[in-house]
């Protein structure tokens, strides 16, 4: 029975008129995992790829009972098989529509797979046609990174089926059949029309909208009242959009378009729902390197800036605080509705640490806190509350800024100090160690008034001045027109290092806490006390002889007489 089946059909007309390439419909009769089992009508069954009938997107395109083109690639192949090709038949198919395209001058989808040197590869069902870059778009594209990956619609000005050669332009697409000039087009249209367009390209700064023969630039802070990165987060190319005409430049022939402004602005409402001081709970919407932007409302973004994250760290990383979609709590702090900005604060949601320390300590209150850091200025300490107070480098000891050594002082160790002021405005804590022991110039000043004659020890010396130690800590300063009551042209000719010294307070020099010493006002008063001593047992000594020698004078001059 078999062999006069086919006896029957190799000498039938059916047979007879099958060639190699010829393209036959085929019964889906079977689908496995990796092949589809279609009749054509044959003498026998053929199996076929399932990878020949799925869509660019990996999907199977068939099911049993389907009829589909194929093209007959082998009628016998030595072991009795018909071989037959869909993906032959598809690109066959294909072929037609794109002869037919360039036939007609009409437009054929494509999908544009990948950059190549000077253009584009476009995939036209399964066949690879060129885009050249001069081709793209109706002016020169900088940047077309963003349309690979994406489907557009292109005009055939070239197709060689021998040579598999096709050339495409997406421009003549865009531009399409102008019959209209642009002048008599952009008469027609007004300032706040309403129109239907549709997008031609993207850029970074907004998309090009075809209005049927004139472009409009619909600018990227137009597209929507959000912040907009790319137009292609909303927009595609070929969509079909209305917009509305913001300005025109009928010179120019220059149309600018709004998509947004088809939409209430939500800063409309804005100041009537919101006010500086409210709080409230919102999801992180951006993270940038100055701060967090958090959505209060659709369409209303609002700033927290990094000063305004934490109450301890005023310049925190914003990425390590949060993460977008983070709900968190926000005070508003300010609203601009010129500028359309909301500024938001994270930290004025917590409790003030600052407020909290001056609430509980007083100026001149001693405390205890342990070493953060140390640095040329003077020793920050972590205080209650995660926040530091600073002892600036003037208020750790009584003696001079230059002689004090911080080596001492080691980060991680516990200190006392004296609270001297408390700024929770300005976040600032100043404290001092120092202040814990009384200002022994101070007290000098206090026991040893202006003229009283002290003692001391000369330290450095030079042609000018000479440094006295006194009680060991207080310095005393002695220039060289206090040395001597003679005239010297260097100190170092009557004074050495070592040498003790007796000298008259003859000042206080608080900012230098120094005291202003003269040995020669000391000799002065010295020289002047001996004086007047002297004058004084001198007038006392003349007083009683000059009496006696008036007695006996008057008495000797009695004798004579008698």
């Amino acid at each position: 029975m078999n062999e006069n089946f086919e006896t029957l059909f190799e000498n039938s007309k059916y047979s007879q008129e099958l060639k190699k390439g010829q393209i036959v419909q085929a019964d889906v009769i079977e689908i496995t995992s990796d092949h589809a089992i279609l009749n054509a009508g044959l003498k026998s069954e053929s199996t076929v790829s399932i990878s020949q009938f799925k869509n660019p997107e990996g999907e199977i395109e068939i099911k049993i009972g389907d009829t589909v083109e194929v093209s007959l690639e082998d009628i016998e192949d030595g072991e009795g098989h018909t071989k037959l090709s869909r993906q032959r038949a598809k690109n066959d198919a294909t072929w037609k529509e794109i002869t037919k395209a360039l036939e007609e001058n009409s437009v054929i989808n494509g999908f544009i797979k990948n950059r190549v040197k000077g253009g584009f590869t476009v995939l036209i069902g399964q066949i690879n046609a060129f885009l050249p870059g001069s081709l793209v778009d109706v002016r020169p594209v900088r940047d077309t990174q963003y349309l690979e990956g994406t489907s557009s619609d292109f005009k055939v000005i070239k197709a060689e089926k021998r040579a598999n050669n096709i050339v495409v332009s997406r421009k003549a697409a865009i531009q399409g059949d102008n019959i209209e000039s642009k002048a008599e087009l952009i008469e027609k249209i007004n300032e706040g029309d309403i129109i239907e367009g549709i997008v031609k390209n993207l850029t970074d700064y907004g998309a090009f909208i075809d209005l049927g023969g004139i472009d409009g630039l619909l600018h990227i802070t137009d597209i929507s009242w959000k912040k907009v990165k790319h137009p292609s987060q909303h927009l595609s190319i070929a969509d079909k959009l209305k917009v509305k005409v913001l300005a025109l430049d009928k010179e120019k022939h220059r149309v600018s378009l709004g998509l947004k402004q088809l939409d209430q602005d939500p800063w409309d409402k804005i100041i009537e729902e919101f006010e500086v001081g409210n709080k409230m709970t919102c999801g992180i919407s951006n993270i940038t390197d100055y701060g967090l932007f958090v959505e209060i409302k659709d369409g209303i973004e609002g700033l927290v800036h990094v000063s305004e994250i934490d109450w301890t760290n005023n310049n925190p990383n914003p990425y390590k605080t949060a993460k977008i979609g983070d709900e968190v709590e926000v005070m508003i702090l300010d609203i601009d509705s010129e500028k359309r900005r909301v500024s938001l604060g994270i930290k004025q949601c917590l409790p003030n640490p600052w407020d909290n320390f001056s609430q509980n300590f007083s100026t001149n209150d001693r405390i205890k806190g342990t070493i953060k850091s140390i640095t040329d200025f003077g020793i920050f300490i972590g205080l209650q509350g995660n926040i530091d107070g600073l002892i600036h480098v003037s208020d750790i000891s009584w003696e001079s800024e230059n002689t004090i050594s911080l080596g001492e002082y080691k980060k991680g160790t516990e200190i006392e100090a004296v609270i001297l002021s408390i700024d929770p405005q300005r976040q600032r804590i100043s404290l001092g160690i120092k202040q814990l022991e009384n200002d022994p110039f101070v007290a000098f000043m206090t026991n040893n008034p202006k003229g009283k004659i002290v003692s001391g020890v000369a330290g450095e010396i030079d042609e000018n001045n000479a440094l006295v130690l006194i009680d060991g800590n207080i310095k005393g300063l002695l220039n060289i027109a206090e040395v001597s009551q003679e005239s010297l042209q260097d100190v170092r000719a009557v004074l050495k290092s070592g040498d003790e010294i007796e000298a008259k307070i003859i000042g206080f020099d608080r900012k230098n806490r120094t005291v202003k010493l003269s040995i020669k006002a000391k000799e002065e008063t010295e020289e002047r006390e001996a004086l007047e001593s002297y004058k004084a047992d001198e007038s006392e000594s003349i007083a009683k002889t000059s009496l006696g020698d008036l007695l006996k004078s008057k008495f000797r001059k009695k004798d004579k007489n008698e």
